[in-house]
């Protein structure tokens, strides 16, 4: 169960990551009050899952999904650029989460 409450944190990470720009550096109410809310459900979560998980794998599980997450939808709704070396990158971080959640 903490491992989908974990997945659950990561993809709220993800919406938070994306909610950021929109405050224009914190001087929008409205957008600040939801990237706000977003992070603190996004660490609440967070720290629900180390009830049992440990620290350093859930805190890098968590920011893995939001690294993998924020580059997707970097990619796919603002046009970040693709390359061979991002991709890779993500490669690796997947990695290392599957890797973490097989180990643990």
């Amino acid at each position: 169960m903490n491992w989908l409450i974990l997945l659950l944190a990561g993809l709220i990470e993800v919406a938070w990551s994306q909610s950021i720009k929109p405050t224009h550096n914190f001087t929008r109410p409205l957008p600040t009050l939801i990237c706000l809310v977003l992070m603190a459900a996004a660490v609440w979560l967070l720290s629900q899952s180390m009830n049992t998980l440990p620290v350093g794998t859930a805190y890098a599980v968590f920011t893995g999904i939001g690294a993998v997450g924020a580059i997707t939808l970097g990619i796919v709704v603002n046009d970040d650029p693709v390359s061979v070396g991002r991709m890779a990158a993500l490669a690796l971080i997947v990695g290392g989460i599957v890797l973490a959640r097989v180990t643990t």
